[in-house]
């Protein structure tokens, strides 16, 4: 469902009324061109707002702003689209590892995992969902986890960084860093 194009475009003074004017169109367009597209309407609103953003730090605000946010959404859903075409599942591990071989290593493995899941449980609220999704034995993919925390997709990017960089913190005090291979400077 595409909503009619104004027949005037907004005139805005500032970006903040040109934001204002063109927040229930842009809206309205990202649900239609996700639906049935495997694409997530907040994720193309925050693709074009961006975009639009970058827009008017450069040449300044599109002389039709209600045409250029139609066509920005299709844009960006086109994009999205493509790159959903394009993911593949990783491919299922070797049935026998390394690890298995020697019970010590084994051993060290299951401390590790049992290190990283216990520090994970002591993450904060958001970071422990996330990174237990991730850590999930099922593989789930970002769609997938998004949708499972209720967020959007395009934010599980940044806040995976925060949480690991939490988590980076946590872990050192913890787990031994592997000894320095290679010759020493």
């Amino acid at each position: 469902m595409t909503l009619p194009v104004p027949a005037a475009p907004p005139t805005a003074a500032s970006p903040s009324a040109l934001f204002s004017s063109l927040r229930p169109l842009l809206a309205a367009e990202a649900v239609a061109e996700a639906a049935g597209g495997g694409v997530e309407p907040g994720d193309l609103e925050q693709a074009v707002w961006l975009r639009l953003l970058e827009l008017l730090d450069g040449s300044g605000p599109p002389p039709d702003p209600a045409g250029w946010l139609l066509h920005a959404v299709r844009t960006e859903a086109s994009l999205a689209r493509r790159a959903t075409r394009r993911e593949l599942p990783y491919p299922s591990p070797p049935a026998a590892t390394t690890d298995t071989a020697c019970p010590e290593r084994a051993a060290l493995s299951a401390e590790r995992r049992r290190v990283l899941r216990a520090a994970v449980g002591r993450l904060p609220g958001r970071c422990r969902r996330l990174l237990d999704a991730m850590l999930s034995p099922t593989d789930p993919t970002y769609r997938e986890i998004a949708g499972e925390l209720g967020m959007s997709q395009g934010s599980l990017g940044p806040m995976r960084s925060r949480c690991l960089g939490c988590l980076r913190r946590m872990l050192p005090a913890e787990v031994a860093a592997p000894g320095q291979r290679g010759m020493e400077r």
